[in-house]
C-alpha cells in the first residue's frame, strides 16, 4: 500500500471539467420525465408515488447510468425513478386524486403518512428488538441484532446520493422524525462498545455515510480505533455506483482515502460494503477508477444487493455482476431477498424463483466469485438463506439455514419449510412435515 495517493482519474473528463454533484428531488420529477413520452396521467401517478415514498437522484445517474432510449424498461430508471405499481391501487388513486385537485399540503402529508404506516416501515424488530440500552438509556441511533456486530447510523449520513426505489431503509428519507434511526452521540456509542467487548465489528450505515464530508466521517471512525475489541470496521455505501467522484474529484476525496488508509494501518479489517444492483452500474470508467483508488488504500470492497423484480431478476444479470466485480478486485458477498417493507408487493420475487436465479447465476461464475451467499432474507430471527428445494419423506420442501442469528446456537443448522411457490418472505413460510416450529427456539416472529 502506497502512502502517496495516485492522482485521481476523472473518467472521460479532463481535470478542469470534473463533474459537480447535482441532486434532483420530487420538484424536479416532471422536468426529468420530459426526456420520455409519458401521458399526463402516468406522470401524475409517478408524482403520487414520490409524495409517499422517497425520490432523489443525481446528474451522474441521469446522464451516465440511465439509457433513456430504453425507458421505462431501463433497469437503472426502474432502480431510481418511481413506478406507479409501487403503491397499492387504492392508495395510488387516493394520492393522485389529492394531487389532481391541488389539495392542501397538510392533507397530502396526512394521507401519505397513513399509507406509510401500512407499509411496515420498520421490519424485523428494528425499533424494538434491535435497539440497545446503555445505563438505562435506549441508544436509538444504534442497532445491535447480532452479538458481535453493532450498526451505527450517523445523523449527518442519513441520506444518499440517490435513492433506490426498493430501499428497505426508505423511512429514513421521508421527513418523519419518528421513523428515523440516527445518532450524533459519539461518546455514547464508544461507551456502549467498551461495555460490550463481544462486539468485534461495527457497520457505519445509513442512508449512506459517504454523503458526509471526510471531516464529519472522521468523527465517527477515529474513536473506533481507540477500542481494542473492535477488530473490523465496515462502511455501507452506494456511492461507488451512484457518485464515484466521491473517491476521485470531490474536494476532500484524497482526505477520505487517507482516512481509509489510517484505518487499515491500525491493523483492522476495513470493508466498504458496496451496494451494486445491476452490471450497468459498473460500466462507466469513473466507477472502475474509484474502485481502484479504494483498493489501493488496503480496504476490501464487498458487494451486495437485493434481487428485485423488473431490475435484476435474471441469472444473466447476476452472473455478469459477480464476474465484473470479481474482475475489478471486489468480493461478491450477499444476494438479498427484497424485504417485507415498502413496495415489496411490486418488487418482490417468489423465493423459489430467487433460488433458481441464484443457482443459474452461480453456475456461470468461477470459484473466485462463489464467495457470494444467497438468496438471503434479513428476517426477525436473522439472515435466513434459501439453500434450495428437495423432496424429503415424500414432501417437497425448502431447505434453509441461518447464516447469522440473534441466537448464535441457531447459526448453520439446516431446517425445512413446506414448499410454497408464492412465498416471497420468511413469514410466508410454514414448517414442513406438520411441525409447529422450524427449530427449537426458531419461530416466525
Amino acid at each position: 500500500m502506497s502512502s502517496t495517493l495516485d492522482p485521481a482519474p476523472t473518467s472521460t473528463r479532463s481535470p478542469d471539467t470534473s463533474p459537480r454533484f447535482r441532486a434532483f428531488t420530487p420538484r424536479d420529477l416532471d422536468g426529468l420525465l420530459q426526456r420520455v413520452s409519458l401521458p399526463p396521467d402516468e406522470r401524475l401517478a409517478l408524482r403520487a408515488v414520490a409524495a409517499v415514498l422517497p425520490f432523489r437522484t443525481n446528474s451522474y445517474v441521469v446522464d451516465e447510468l440511465i439509457d433513456w432510449t430504453a425507458v421505462p424498461d431501463d433497469p437503472i430508471f426502474r432502480l431510481t425513478f418511481p413506478q406507479a405499481e409501487m403503491l397499492p391501487e387504492s392508495d395510488l388513486k387516493q394520492m393522485t386524486d389529492l394531487l389532481r385537485h391541488e389539495a392542501p399540503k397538510a392533507e397530502v402529508l396526512r394521507a401519505a403518512h397513513e399509507i406509510r404506516m401500512r407499509l411496515n416501515p420498520h421490519p424485523s424488530g428494528q425499533l424494538d428488538a434491535n435497539v440497545p440500552v446503555h445505563e438505562g438509556r435506549r441508544l436509538t441511533g444504534l442497532q445491535h441484532k447480532y452479538p458481535e456486530t453493532v450498526l451505527v447510523f450517523p445523523r449527518q449520513g442519513q441520506t444518499c446520493h440517490a435513492y433506490c426505489t426498493y430501499c428497505f431503509r426508505w423511512p429514513q428519507f421521508v421527513g418523519e422524525s419518528d421513523l428515523r434511526i440516527a445518532t450524533d452521540d459519539i461518546a455514547a456509542t464508544s461507551a456502549y462498545l467498551r461495555a460490550h467487548p463481544e462486539v468485534t465489528s461495527t457497520l457505519i450505515t445509513g442512508g449512506d455515510p459517504m454523503v458526509m464530508s471526510t471531516e464529519v466521517l472522521r468523527r465517527y471512525v477515529e474513536p473506533l480505533l481507540e477500542i481494542d475489541t473492535v477488530r473490523s470496521i465496515r462502511i455501507g455505501t452506494k456511492s461507488l455506483a451512484f457518485w464515484p467522484y466521491r473517491f476521485l474529484t470531490d474536494r476532500d476525496a484524497d482526505d477520505l482515502l487517507r482516512l481509509l488508509e489510517k484505518v487499515v494501518a491500525s491493523g483492522r479489517n476495513l470493508a466498504l460494503m458496496a451496494h451494486f444492483t445491476h452490471p450497468q452500474e459498473l460500466r462507466p470508467p469513473a466507477v472502475r477508477a474509484a474502485m481502484r483508488r479504494v483498493r489501493d488504500t488496503g480496504a476490501v470492497i464487498r458487494c451486495q444487493g437485493p434481487l428485485v423484480r423488473g431490475i435484476n431478476d435474471s441469472a444473466e444479470a447476476w452472473a455478469e455482476l459477480w464476474n465484473e466485480t470479481t474482475a475489478l478486485g471486489a468480493v461478491p458477498y450477499y444476494q438479498f431477498v427484497e424485504r417485507d417493507t415498502g413496495p415489496q408487493g411490486y418488487f418482490g420475487v417468489p423465493l423459489a424463483r430467487c433460488h433458481q436465479i441464484f443457482r443459474d447465476a452461480y453456475a456461470q461464475v468461477s470459484g473466485l466469485a462463489r464467495t457470494v451467499r444467497g438468496p438471503v432474507m434479513s428476517a426477525m430471527p436473522g439472515k435466513v438463506c434459501v439453500d434450495g428445494t428437495a423432496e424429503v419423506a415424500g414432501e417437497k420442501v425448502f431447505v434453509l439455514h441461518l447464516i447469522q442469528a440473534r441466537d448464535p446456537d441457531l447459526v448453520g443448522r439446516p431446517f425445512f419449510a413446506a414448499y410454497d411457490e408464492r412465498a416471497t418472505w420468511f413469514s410466508d413460510l410454514k414448517p414442513a412435515f406438520g411441525a409447529s416450529r422450524f427449530l427449537p427456539g426458531l419461530d416466525l416472529v
